[in-house]
Parts: C-alpha cells; sequence; structure tokens
C-alpha cells in the first residue's frame, strides 16, 4: 500500500486556518456548557454555528478542490482519524460521552427542571425561541448540532463524489429532508398549534417506535382535524407509502434519501465508511440480531397500544380484542403471502421467518390471556416502554450507533439495530424493483466496491460470479458503483421480465440474447 499512494500528506495552510475556525465555534460552546454568560446570546449563537460550518466547509474545499473529479483511497487506512487510531478512539470516547451525558444526564447541559435552564441549553433559546416559541430542551440543541452536521458534511460529501450525479442529489435530498422535515416544519407546526406532538414529519414506524404511546394518540385527538391528519398520515405510511415506494425504488428511498439516521451516516459518517465488517459471522450476527429487533418493537409496540385501549370501543375506536384480531390478520396475511409466492427465493429463510411469526402470534395470544389495562405479562406497561426506549432508542441508535463511528464504521445502527432498515429491507428482498445488476466480464477484482460498503456487503464477490445484488441489508447508496473504475455494477429499478440474467452469460450457459431482447 505504501509503495502505491504513500502515506497522506499533511495538512496544507487552508485546512489547518479552516480546522482553527471550526474549533474556534466548538470551543464557544464549550464555554457556554461551563456557564459562561454571553452579552448578546444571540449573536455568539450564530458565530459559534457559523464558525463550526464554515470551517468544514473550508476544509472540505481545501482537501479535494485541487483534485480531479473521481474517487481515489486517499491513504484512509494510513491516518489516525480513519484508521482506527488514536485519534479515532479519542472521537470515538467524545462522542459515546455526548450522548450519554444527552440521554441520562442532561443536567450538566444546563437543563433545569423547574426553573430557567442554563449552560449549553440556555444558550440556544434564541433559536429555539423564534423557530417554536418555547425555550430550548437538550433534543433542540441535539437537533440543531445534527442539522448542521448533516449539512455541513453534505458539502463536504458533494465536494468529494461531485463527479456522479446521483450522489449529489441523494445528498441534496437527505439535507432537505433533516432542514425541513426534521428540524424547521415541527418547530414551527408547535408554535401553531401547540396541543400537537413534537412530529418529525420522515420518521415512519417502526423508526419512531413511540409514536403510538398513549399521550401521542391523545394528543392527535385533542388537536382535531390537523391532529387527526398526521395520525392517519402515520399509519398510511407504515401500511401503504412504504411498501409502495420500496416495490419501486427499493430501500434505498428512504435509508439514502430522507432518513435521518442513514443521513448522519452518509455524510458525517462518510471517511467511516471503510471501516464497517465484511466477514460471514458479522453477516450472520447482523441478520439474526435486526430481525430480532423487529420482532422485539413489533411486540412491545403492540403492547403498549394494548394497555391502553380499553375492553369497548368507548373511548377509542378499536377495543383491546379488535386490534389484536387486526394485529393477527395483518401478520398472517403477509406470511401467508410470503409461503405461498416467495418460498423458494427465501428458502432456508422461510424457515427463520416462520419463527418470527409464531413468536409474535405466541406473544399476542399471551397479551390477551395474561394481560390488563395496567400490565403486560408480569410487567408493568410503563416499564416495558421505558426499558424498551432505554435498550433502542437510547444505548443502540445513539450511544452505539453514533458514538462507534470511528471504530465500527458509519452504518452500526442501520445494520444491527434498525427496526425501519429490517422491514425495508424484508419488502426489498421479496418484492422490490430495485436491484445492483453486475457485469462480471469486466470485474477486475480491485476491490473498491467492497472496501466502500458501508453495510458491510461484499460486493465484489457478487460481481466476480456476475450476480445481480439483491440483498435486504442493501441501502443503495451507489457508492460501489461510483468508485467502480470499469463500470460493472448498476442501480436498476426496471421490472424484473426480460432481464438478462449475466451470470448463465459469464458462465457460457445457452442464452438465447435475440429472444430475450425481443421480449422487451
Amino acid at each position: 500500500m505504501s509503495l502505491a499512494g504513500g502515506p497522506p500528506k499533511a495538512l496544507n495552510t487552508s485546512q489547518r486556518l479552516a480546522v482553527l475556525l471550526g474549533f474556534s465555534g466548538l470551543f464557544i460552546l464549550l464555554l457556554a456548557t461551563f456557564g459562561s454568560s454571553f452579552p448578546h446570546t444571540a449573536a455568539w449563537l450564530t458565530a459559534s454555528l457559523g464558525a463550526i460550518g464554515l470551517g468544514i466547509v473550508w476544509f472540505s474545499r481545501a482537501a479535494y478542490s485541487g483534485h480531479g473529479a473521481g474517487i481515489k483511497n486517499d491513504g484512509v487506512w494510513f491516518k489516525s482519524i480513519s484508521g482506527r487510531g488514536i485519534w479515532a478512539w479519542g472521537l470515538g470516547i467524545l462522542l459515546t460521552g455526548f450522548y450519554i451525558v444527552l440521554y441520562f444526564y442532561p443536567e450538566y447541559l444546563g437543563l433545569v427542571a423547574d426553573g430557567p435552564n442554563r449552560g449549553l441549553i440556555s444558550f440556544f433559546d434564541p433559536l429555539s425561541r423564534a423557530l417554536s416559541g418555547n425555550p430550548a430542551s437538550q433534543w433542540f440543541v441535539y437537533g440543531t448540532l445534527y442539522t448542521l452536521a448533516i449539512l455541513a458534511f453534505g458539502i463536504k460529501f458533494i465536494w468529494k463524489y461531485r463527479h456522479n450525479r446521483y450522489e449529489i442529489l441523494r445528498t441534496l435530498s437527505v439535507m432537505f429532508f433533516q432542514l425541513a422535515f426534521a428540524f424547521i416544519i415541527p418547530e414551527i407546526m408547535a408554535r401553531l398549534n401547540g396541543d400537537l406532538p413534537y412530529y418529525d414529519l420522515k420518521n415512519i414506524w417502526p423508526l419512531n417506535y413511540y409514536n403510538f404511546e398513549r399521550y401521542r394518540i391523545n394528543g392527535f385527538i385533542n388537536a382535531g382535524d390537523i391532529g387527526l391528519s398526521m395520525l392517519l398520515f402515520g399509519i398510511a405510511s407504515t401500511l401503504v407509502i412504504t411498501p409502495v415506494l420500496t416495490y419501486f425504488y427499493g430501500k434505498r428511498w428512504y435509508c439514502s434519501w430522507v432518513c435521518g439516521c442513514g443521513g448522519l451516516a452518509e455524510t458525517a459518517g462518510d471517511s467511516f465508511r471503510h471501516l464497517s465488517d465484511k466477514s460471514l459471522f458479522a453477516w450472520k450476527v447482523e441478520r439474526w440480531v435486526v430481525h430480532s429487533v423487529l420482532v422485539f418493537v413489533v411486540l412491545m409496540t403492540t403492547a403498549v397500544i394494548y394497555s391502553y385501549l380499553g375492553p369497548d370501543n368507548s373511548k377509542y375506536w378499536l377495543s383491546r380484542g379488535q386490534f389484536l384480531l387486526g394485529v393477527a390478520s395483518l401478520l398472517t396475511a403477509v406470511f401467508a403471502w410470503v409461503m405461498v409466492f416467495r418460498r423458494k427465493e427465501l428458502k432456508k429463510d422461510a424457515r427463520y421467518g416462520a419463527i418470527g411469526y409464531f413468536v409474535i402470534i405466541a406473544g399476542l395470544l399471551a397479551f390477551h390471556l395474561l394481560s390488563d389495562s395496567r400490565h403486560v405479562f408480569l410487567f408493568r406497561s410503563e416499564t416495558l416502554r421505558t426499558t424498551y426506549s432505554f435498550l433502542i432508542g437510547s444505548i443502540f441508535s445513539g450511544v452505539i450507533g453514533t458514538g462507534f463511528y470511528p471504530i465500527f464504521g458509519s452504518r452500526v445502527w442501520c445494520r444491527f439495530g434498525c427496526p425501519m432498515a429490517a422491514i425495508l429491507g424484508l419488502q426489498q428482498r421479496l418484492f422490490s424493483r430495485f436491484r445492483i445488476t453486475t457485469n462480471g466480464g469486466q470485474c477486475i477484482s480491485c476491490g473498491n466496491c467492497s472496501a466502500y460498503c458501508e453495510m458491510g456487503i461484499d460486493v465484489r464477490a457478487y460481481a466476480q460470479k456476475g450476480e445481480n445484488i439483491v440483498r435486504a441489508s442493501c441501502v443503495g447508496c451507489g457508492i460501489c458503483s461510483a468508485v467502480c473504475p470499469r463500470g460493472v455494477l448498476k442501480l436498476e429499478n426496471g421490472p424484473r421480465k426480460g432481464r438478462i440474467n449475466p451470470r448463465e452469460v459469464l458462465l457460457g450457459n445457452d442464452v438465447d440474447l435475440m429472444n430475450l431482447l425481443n421480449e422487451k
């Protein structure tokens, strides 16, 4: 490797100035965290966030503007920050510590339960009051920094992949959805209708596992027509919009174009994408863990809704019995369709799917027999909810999912813990028209595609055999195609009928190409 490229060059003067500018903005936030007061908070907040964003953009321009278009490895394994060196471990510890404080000790950020906030949280009050009219919270601080990271590192990503139109468009898409749908619109809606629960419009169940909790359902109902419309939109997003879009475009429409978790992984986490584990063991662990999380989410959501439904329809539209019957009927219909029409494609995975189905059905039956309005089995329903929120919403998606970027790669949460990725992956594998087609005869086995796959897929193995890539875990980011020097990989949404299986051609089997072309 050293003979081919050598160690990375030191930062140039422009990059060093950009780093200094960015750290000056972080230093202002640090001062605010430790209680320093600023006479004109709005001006200092603007200066701090502006310095951070401008520093990242300036650094990106200095790093990539002088290079020709195209993707190069650029010595990522030689750099401490991207090669699991001391700087990577330091950054990982820092990010993990921030998430722990954010989720479990927000008082250290200045959150005060019975009075005005202090420290870092109060530092963001001017921006929060300008958007929603309310004082800032630790979640507003987090949302602001999260959005700033996606916007600033999104520009960096566009500079790096500026030769590829697809990468530019999807990066602009995640930047737009994060800024508008996840940050600005929910704050403005809170200002216009204070009774409406905070709603990130691009978050869909099961990713927003909390959307059907009692306080939110009551909030939607009490908000009138707009609240009911948003509740129905959330249900339609899960049952109608998501399957339809996944059928046409695969899970990439969400995971790579809309999702905030994916947006942060693609932008701020781009420097760590090559760290994802490509081993067979990691793939096996991934399949078991992420689908177990999906089963757990279905059961916990059902348990939470069941716990506040009554024995009749006096308070809500559904009774407990009707709700359980509806969930069981929907799951049975899906399971029956898969077993009848997709069993051959799934092969032994059909058996594991059957196990998951029967676990959920057994859980639904147990809910009906062993639960009441306050308890699910032997546990209080509130205890189950907070336990799930702690394990999945906090530890997995936050502390591990983002804090471990510099060590395990940028898609740890998406690979191993995201229930939304799991359910979209099942839809993608079972009925989506999306796939990555390969021209195996052109593959030179350079390994760029596998090295850059953040989902840990050994893309080169498929390309060498000429196999189309239809993997539940693939998020369709398209980086494998962007870095391929031979144009072997292509993202497709076309119909299945009439496709030429490149593996048959590669192996020299008797394929009548003219018949296939005439069928088109």
